[in-house]
């Protein structure tokens, strides 16, 4: 398998796909996934001539469990170091849920010439944990139940997620793809506990105000309004307020595994963006 070796020897697992001079997108899965969630888009993006690449972050997927490191600064710096190892110019960052906040850190403090545009996708940037800076933000209870499930039952926990609130499955009329939840079983538990229960914190209590700022690139955010992860009203419009360059695009009615459940309408506003 194609790995990379960080500075404290982490490996982390990538797919490289594509012709080597065409433009790269590179894709950054969520919590507690692998870059296997972005099947639908890197196969879309590869018969378009793309060069798309996905990593699994650390302690995620293939990538070592690494004890340490969880955290946004690391992970963004695990990025860097796989960019430059592919010397990779005028990327496009494309990163969904925490894969978002992941992307944000990277394309602020060391995206430069390297990037050309970057998408936040569901994402949780600003922050998403509730305090007197952010009152519409989920209490810390939210994410400290995430943590006791986490550690008392993981298989399960990772059952009920996808069967619930991920792809809006608990939902009057929506019909349950058990494939789409098994599939998320099967990434989620290919991680480490640890790492994913620190990752936990990373994606709740990271503030990303200063960082949406320092982003100079274009910026596209799309996230659904009825997204039960990331709620809306907390995230997606108060990123775009504060990055220089950012579109919005609200979808009505969708939620957060918009990119699994909704891929043609992704994938489409994807393609119109790269090549706007």
């Amino acid at each position: 398998m194609p790995t990379i070796t960080t500075r404290d020897g982490t490996e982390i697992f990538y797919k490289d796909w594509g012709p080597k001079d065409a433009q790269p997108l590179v894709f950054h899965h969520g919590w507690p996934l692998s870059a296997d969630d972005w099947d639908a888009q890197m196969t879309y993006f590869l018969a378009k001539g793309f060069r798309v690449i996905a990593h699994d972050r650390r302690g995620h997927g293939r990538s070592s469990q690494a004890w340490l490191g969880n955290e946004m600064d690391t992970y963004a710096t695990d990025v860097a170091t796989l960019a430059a190892t592919l010397d990779l110019q005028g990327a496009v960052h494309i990163g969904h849920s925490t894969g978002g906040g992941e992307v944000t850190r990277y394309v602020a403090r060391h995206g430069g010439r390297r990037v050309a545009k970057a998408v936040l996708i569901g994402a949780v940037p600003p922050i998403m944990v509730r305090s007197a800076a952010n009152p519409g933000g989920l209490p810390i209870e939210v994410f400290d139940g995430f943590r006791a499930a986490l550690l008392a039952n993981r298989a399960q926990f990772y059952r009920d997620v996808p069967a619930g609130p991920f792809y809006g499955f608990n939902r009057p009329g929506a019909a349950a793809s058990q494939g789409v939840i098994d599939n998320w079983w099967r990434q989620g538990m290919m991680g480490g506990i640890k790492p994913q229960y620190d990752c936990i914190q990373a994606f709740s209590e990271t503030d990303f105000t200063e960082d949406l700022k320092a982003i100079a690139v274009p910026v596209l955010l799309l996230h659904g309004d009825d997204d039960q992860i990331v709620p809306y009203a907390d995230s997606a419009p108060l990123a775009a307020r504060l990055i220089r360059d950012g579109t919005l695009k609200t979808y009505q009615g969708l939620g957060h595994g918009v990119c699994t459940m909704n891929a043609d309408l992704v994938n489409a506003d994807l393609l119109a963006f790269i090549q706007r």
